[in-house]
């Protein structure tokens, strides 16, 4: 079963346009590009917070290892989701995620072990080049960006408004954009994350949004939009705006039963994901 969210047209000659679906990947419902998956056999997800095991307020399938869960039950929760994609073989880079600048990229999956232990020390963006290696961020607000190459090389970027400002995902864009891949050869999901409606900010903060962003990055008094703002710097770098998708989710308007918010709980919750990862050939996955 998949739902569609978010689409553009039809395939070009290196990968499909961007689309998001909801699909569930056995009990982890999560949106994610079926498409994608099949050209390039990059697996994304962005899952929700349904199909774990944590005990409220974390119920169920929280992510995050920084919130106050009980450990056993975020790892579990991490194999549930690695196992829903055929990844449970993967390496897993999990970052320590700071509301910075840092990205961290892993070349083979013999770097993995050292790029997850220099991503603990904080980062907020992973550039994965290599085969069964998993990117893993969390969220519960922020927003979740994923970015793969016609190459099959990804990133999985925490955004949140401090990053948006700190332009870590163009970054990630400049990192990937080797060997001849132009940031217009991208395709760009923008995950579930506060919508302007619910992202008010004190009037300092959206005047600096609309300097930085123009006028759409702050879509009514107060209100920044984070999507507006990203796609701004998107295309300043010369991505196809074609070849980015938005979810259009509101974490805080859908926090009672897809998704955490972290304004909505008053910081206590657990945190849904951002994942990616290219498994070997015969390892896919395909969501029902």
């Amino acid at each position: 079963m998949t739902t569609d969210v978010s689409s553009h047209g039809s395939a070009t000659l290196d990968m499909p346009f961007p689309r998001l679906s909801e699909g569930r990947f056995s009990s982890c419902a999560a949106l994610t590009d079926e498409s994608l998956y099949e050209a390039t056999g990059v697996r994304i997800a962005f899952t929700q917070r349904t199909g774990g095991e944590s005990d409220a307020p974390f119920d169920s399938l929280n992510l995050g290892d920084h919130v106050g869960d009980d450990s056993a039950h975020v790892a579990a929760n991490r194999r549930i989701v690695l196992a829903a994609l055929q990844a449970s073989g993967a390496s897993l880079i999990q970052p320590n995620q700071v509301h910075g600048d840092t990205v961290v990229t892993c070349e083979s999956r013999e770097d993995a072990a050292a790029c997850h232990a220099l991503a603990r020390k904080g980062a907020d963006g992973v550039v994965v080049r290599a085969h069964d290696v998993a990117a893993l961020l969390c969220f519960a607000d922020c927003v979740p960006v994923i970015i793969v190459s016609p190459a099959g090389h990804f990133a999985v970027v925490h955004a949140g408004w401090r990053g948006v400002m700190n332009r870590i995902s163009e970054r990630a864009i400049d990192a990937l954009c080797i060997g001849g891949i132009e940031p217009s050869d991208l395709n760009i999901y923008i995950g579930p994350h506060i919508e302007a409606c619910c992202f008010e900010v004190d009037e300092e903060l959206a005047r600096r949004f609309v300097r930085e962003f123009g006028d759409a990055a702050v879509s009514s008094h107060r209100h920044v939009d984070l999507t507006a703002a990203l796609v701004s710097g998107f295309v300043s770098r010369g991505v196809d705006v074609e070849r980015i998708a938005c979810a259009h989710v509101c974490t805080m308007c859908d926090s009672e039963e897809r998704y955490y918010s972290y304004r909505r709980s008053a910081g206590r919750c657990g945190r849904h994901g951002a994942v990616a990862v290219r498994v070997s050939e015969g390892e896919g996955s395909g969501a029902s």
